[in-house]
Parts: structure tokens; C-alpha cells; sequence
């Protein structure tokens, strides 16, 4: 199963390096240590395969070249002619990306001619964020929201001796083209604050493992850290003492981690500490860690997830999906160069269905790092089969300004992680497709994500068969729609157990302070989030989105009750009405969920026994929730409505 035999290989098997491993390879350039991973990469292919590294340019029928010493230049060029193909790149950087080009590519690297054709990343930084905690949260766990295991980094209030697995997870990450990770939760406790100080040569030696990949490492951090660590009484960003102390603490940080990336902080939000309490702006807190940070090439990452979680749900008039947009535009042009404003792509959180932030585009003279959540928090908890390419390219491909598209916009993609230190790396083995697929489209927003997945399938299972190809993609092209189809119906979101967001419980949130609601009485259901007679939400998005979402009869079918208060026998533009859609939709999503399990238990014979019992336990626990979710929500608005399903099947 596995090449290591503790781990599996995921999307780097020994086999997927064959084509590589059977040709004679010369490097030219260096000595850098990536350009030597690159070395390193190739003398073990060939050692396995029949090939050789030489050091005659005339004998090799594979030549990588490092042109110049340009470390930050991620970009390669790749050509074949006269039955030699070359790997130019000005960095070993570039060298190393170029490879697992080609490892992506195989046989056809080294067959015909290729003409010359420059790669490089759309986005600077692709960065993964741990939401991992050093020691064990007694309600979160090791890991918040990780739903593989325990933490690749820590385990049990320490930093993991044996930093092997760390650095294959590195190399894994590099070849999807990732290059930096935050190694802590956002949510910073009183362990894991101390990672800045006395325990950051913990963090020197995960960069380590990390740096020969090329990953950057970063630290999330809490904005009380002068208080909680000695310093200051207070954590004012003006106070001069202040900013010395910040200034002095990440002087130490770059004593340790030369090539640190920088800051993650997630402020006044959800309890978090924040420069709210001295009567400064976010711009006010960022900057002092911006200022902190520039003399070293160090970046804040400052989340744009704030808002009031303790709303009072007989309010109306207060939006949680209004907060980020009206706490952040009016700061636009105030961010230093060096501070990233890190907003979720969507304005709720992480929901299966929920429009882009209207915050994505509407502040031009800041710097934007669009998050993701490749662990599938609201998705089914690598439980659930959800592939979420498809999601994750309409928010890219979305045109905020209805011209350019939001993988344009951005300046970084960053999303919190699913790895854990389960032996296939997510739990689920075919989530492993959501973290691959992540790295794919932030080296390139505009990528096809059927064709990134089409590369998923070839790597992990080299030499699949039409059958397993066919099947895989069976399983996972329509997972995010089944998904969406069993659970909160268009848009709504939520409707899931409090607390650990697993299963079903549809007014769960219904009457909590955390701005979660779907307003569901006897005659309908939605949130009014029109300027006209709502919340005005609809109004902070440009045209012609804000146009669009404003009325119910033009607002998409997905998104309706997202924007709007319908009745149930509202007519969709499918022509259904909102009541049928809901019934309709949780019998389809279960049988497509049993469908799903059946072309999985077809293909047992083409996958590793271990990899496919995995995958079938992991089945029977969708199939389980699959049905109690189309229960309880059929039961649930059968009850409210009284209105039948017009097929007459069995509700509750």
C-alpha cells in the first residue's frame, strides 16, 4: 500500500517517479539545498528504476538546469528536441516544481518533441493553515475541526520527536505546488502562545523538515502575546512598549527561522483578543505586526472572520454575513504592503452552499489572501465522500465586479488543512483528492479541477486502468452536489448538531447567539437579506451581483434562501416549488450516496485491500447519515409546512 510502510505514498507512489528513474539525468547548477532535494529526488528514482544521474551533458536524456540565483522566482521552462528534454528554471525552487512537472506528465516528458513553454504560479503564496494544537484542547482535541488523527507537529503538549513524517508531508505538499504552512491553531491558548518565545525552537525544527521542499513556515499568534509572556501589561499596537516588545520577540523568531514566513492572527473574533479593546482598528493591530515583520521579509495574515457571536437571535436587523464587509472596507488603503487580510470565500463560514464574500473585490488597495477549508468541517468530516474542486473553482471563476475573476483579485489562496497523522494522511483516503486539489488550483485559479483530478488519479494509482479511472471520477465529480443535495437546502446552510457540526439537527443554531438562523416558520423559510426589506446584505455586492441577488425572482436557485424569506410553494426556476425541491432532493442525494458506495465496492479488485476497506467503513457511515439527514429535514418540513410530497414516499 504504502511505500514507506508506516504511511501511505498518497500522490507520490515510488511508481509514479518511473518514467523519471529509467532515463540518465545530469543537473547543472547549485550548489542550493533545494537544487540538492532535486539531486536527491532523482538518485533515489533512478536507483529504484534503472537509471542514472551523470555528470556528462552528452550521455543524459534528461537535463535540469539552474540558471541563476533568483531564490523568490518560482517559474520553469520545459522543452524537448533531439531526444533530450530540459528542465530550465532560475532558482532551485523553480527546479523543484519543474520536476514533479514532469513526474506529472511520465512517459510523455520523454516522448516526441515538446515545445518551450514557461510555468509559473499565479499566486505567490499557497498556504496551508494548521488549526493544530500543541497541547490537547479539552473540547477541540489535538486538532480543531481535523478530522485525521492527531497533529503531524504535536502530540500531547510536545513537538513531535521524529520530524520524518513532517518532511514528507512537505514533499507531498511541494508537489501540488503548496510553499507555506501555519503550524498552530488560530485560536491560540496559553500553550501554544508560548511557541513565539521559549518554545520556538520547536517551531526552528519543523521548518527544518519543512525547508527542503521549499515550504515556508509560519506561526499563528495570539495579539495578547505581550501580556500572556512577560512583557507589557497591556496589548495596545500604539503603545510604544508595545511595539518594542513585538519588535524584539520576532528579532528572536528570525534568529531561529531565518526564512520565517510570519504572523497568522485571528483578532477580536469569537472571544480572541484584539485591538478592539483599546479603541484601535484592524489596520492599527495589523500594522504593528506588519512593522515588526518587514525588516525580514516577514507577512501578517490578519482573518477578516469577525463578527458578533453573541447575537440576539430575536434580532433581525443584525446580519452575521453583513460583519466582515462592514467592519473591513472602510479600512481599505490602511493595510501596510506586508499585512494579507485573510477572508473566507464565502460570508457565513465554510457552508456547502454560500455565496462569495462580497469583501473579496471591494477593497482594492489591500492586499487579499481568499481562504478555503479543505477540512470538511460543514462537508461531511472525511466521513462523507465530498470532493470540493468544483466549489472551490466556482469562487475562484466568480467575477466580483462582473469582469475579473476572484483567482485574479487575490493575492494569496490560503485554506485550513485536513492532514492529521492518520496513515492516509486525511482520514478519508479519497480526501486526499480535496488537499492535492487545493495546491493545484492556488499554483493556477483558473485550472480545470476535473483535469487536477484526473492528475490525483493517475498519481496515486499509476498505470490505472480505464475501470478504476472511470469509477473514481463516478464517485467524486458529483460528490459536492450529493452532499449539498442531503443536507440545507439552497443556500440556507447550517442545520447541523451544535458544537461538533456532525449530522443533522435543524434548528440546532436556530435560537443560539452565533447569527446562524433559517427563519423556518409554517409558511416558509430563508433570511431576507434584500436592501429593499431585509438586512441590505444583497446591497454590498457590485453589479450586477447586487442586482441579481436582490430580488427572488431573479436570485439563482442555490443561493435562494440564502438572500431570501420564501414561502414553500415559491416556484424555483427549475419549475419545482421550494417544498418539493427540498423532498426531492434528500431521497436523490441518498441515491446517489448508495450509488456511489456500489461503483466503490466494484473496483475492490483494482485497489489496495487496505485503501478500499477504508473507503467501505467509511461509506457505511455516509449512508448512515446520508438517511438521517434526508429524514430528518423531509420530517422536519413535512411537519412545518403540511404540505405532502407529491410522489407520496414515506416522510416521517
Amino acid at each position: 500500500m504504502t511505500d514507506s510502510g508506516d504511511f501511505d505514498a498518497a500522490w507520490l507512489p515510488d511508481t509514479a517517479f518511473r518514467a523519471v528513474g529509467a532515463r540518465r539525468s545530469l543537473v547543472r547548477g547549485g550548489p542550493d539545498p533545494l537544487t540538492d532535494t532535486v539531486r536527491g529526488e532523482l538518485a533515489g528514482a533512478c536507483a529504484r528504476f534503472g537509471g542514472e544521474v551523470v555528470r556528462d551533458g552528452d550521455a543524459a536524456e534528461f537535463v535540469l538546469n539552474v540558471t541563476a540565483d533568483s531564490p523568490a522566482d518560482e517559474s520553469y521552462t520545459l522543452r524537448r528536441a533531439g531526444g533530450v528534454t530540459t528542465l530550465t528554471a532560475p532558482s532551485g525552487r523553480g527546479l523543484l516544481y519543474g520536476l514533479f512537472h514532469v513526474v506529472r506528465l511520465g512517459e510523455a516528458a520523454f516522448a516526441g518533441d515538446l515545445a518551450p513553454r514557461t510555468h509559473r504560479p499565479a499566486l505567490a503564496t499557497r498556504m496551508l493553515d494548521h488549526w493544530d494544537n500543541v497541547a490537547v484542547h479539552p473540547v477541540m482535541g489535538q486538532v480543531e475541526r481535523g478530522y485525521a488523527g492527531g497533529s503531524l507537529f504535536w502530540a500531547d503538549g510536545e513537538a513531535r520527536g521524529d520530524l520524518g513524517r513532517v518532511r514528507a508531508y512537505g514533499r507531498l505538499l511541494a508537489a501540488c505546488g503548496i510553499n507555506a504552512v501555519a503550524v498552530n491553531n488560530v485560536n491560540v491558548h496559553a500553550t501554544e502562545a508560548r511557541l513565539l518565545t521559549d518554545r520556538i525552537g520547536d517551531v526552528a525544527a519543523i521548518a527544518d523538515a519543512l525547508r527542503p521542499y521549499g515550504i515556508r513556515t509560519h506561526l499563528s499568534v495570539s495579539f495578547a502575546a505581550p501580556m500572556l509572556l512577560g512583557g507589557p501589561d497591556t496589548a495596545d499596537p500604539l503603545d510604544p512598549a508595545v511595539r518594542e516588545w513585538w519588535a524584539a520577540a520576532t528579532a528572536r523568531v528570525y534568529e531561529e527561522i531565518p526564512d520565517f514566513g510570519g504572523y497568522v492572527v485571528k483578532a477580536d473574533s469569537e472571544g480572541q483578543p484584539g485591538p478592539f479593546a483599546y479603541g484601535r482598528s484592524h489596520a492599527d493591530g495589523a500594522n504593528m505586526l506588519a512593522a515588526a515583520l518587514e525588516p525580514y521579509g516577514g507577512t501578517v495574515h490578519w482573518r477578516a472572520f469577525v463578527y458578533d457571536h453573541r447575537q440576539d437571535w430575536r434580532d433581525r436587523s443584525t446580519d452575521r454575513a453583513r460583519a466582515a464587509h462592514d467592519h473591513f472596507t472602510p479600512l481599505d488603503g490602511e493595510f501596510a504592503d506586508n499585512a494579507v487580510l485573510q477572508v473566507k470565500h464565502g460570508p457565513m463560514d465554510f457552508q456547502v452552499r454560500e455565496p462569495v464574500s462580497p469583501l473579496i473585490g471591494a477593497m482594492p488597495d489591500t492586499r487579499l489572501a481568499v481562504e478555503l477549508q479543505v477540512t470538511q468541517e460543514y462537508t461531511g468530516q472525511q466521513k462523507h465522500v465530498c470532493w470540493l474542486g468544483p466549489m472551490w473553482s466556482e469562487v475562484l471563476r466568480f467575477r466580483p465586479d462582473g469582469e475579473v475573476p476572484a483567482g485574479r483579485l487575490a493575492h494569496e489562496l490560503v485554506a485550513v488543512s485536513n492532514a492529521g497523522d492518520d496513515r492516509f494522511w486525511t482520514g478519508h483516503p479519497l480526501a486526499q483528492a480535496n488537499l492535492y486539489t487545493f495546491g493545484r488550483l492556488a499554483w493556477d485559479p483558473a485550472a480545470d479541477p476535473r483535469e487536477v483530478l484526473d492528475e490525483w488519479i493517475a498519481l496515486t494509482h499509476p498505470g490505472a486502468p480505464d475501470r478504476l479511472t472511470e469509477g473514481l471520477h463516478a464517485i467524486l465529480d458529483g460528490s459536492w452536489a450529493t452532499y449539498e443535495k442531503y443536507t440545507a437546502p439552497l443556500g440556507v446552510g447550517f442545520m447541523v448538531q451544535p458544537g461538533h457540526h456532525y449530522g443533522p439537527s435543524v434548528d440546532g443554531y436556530e435560537y443560539s447567539p452565533w447569527g446562524t438562523y433559517h427563519f423556518a416558520d409554517r409558511d416558509g423559510i430563508g433570511v431576507d437579506r434584500s436592501v429593499a426589506t431585509g438586512t441590505g446584505f444583497a446591497g454590498q455586492y457590485a453589479e450586477p451581483w447586487a442586482k441579481l441577488y436582490e430580488s427572488p425572482g431573479t436570485c439563482p436557485d442555490e443561493l435562494l434562501l440564502f438572500f431570501h424569506h420564501v414561502p414553500y410553494g415559491h416556484v424555483l426556476h427549475s419549475g419545482k416549488t421550494v417544498i418539493q425541491h427540498i423532498y426531492d432532493t434528500h431521497f436523490e442525494g441518498v441515491e446517489e450516496a448508495e450509488k456511489a458506495r456500489r461503483v466503490w465496492a466494484d473496483l475492490a479488485d483494482l485497489v489496495e485491500p487496505e485503501r478500499h476497506a477504508r473507503v467501505t467503513e467509511r461509506f457505511e457511515e455516509q449512508l448512515r447519515g446520508a438517511r438521517e439527514w434526508r429524514d430528518q429535514i423531509n420530517s422536519y418540513f413535512l411537519r412545518k409546512s403540511g404540505v405532502r410530497d407529491a410522489h407520496g414516499r414515506t416522510i416521517h
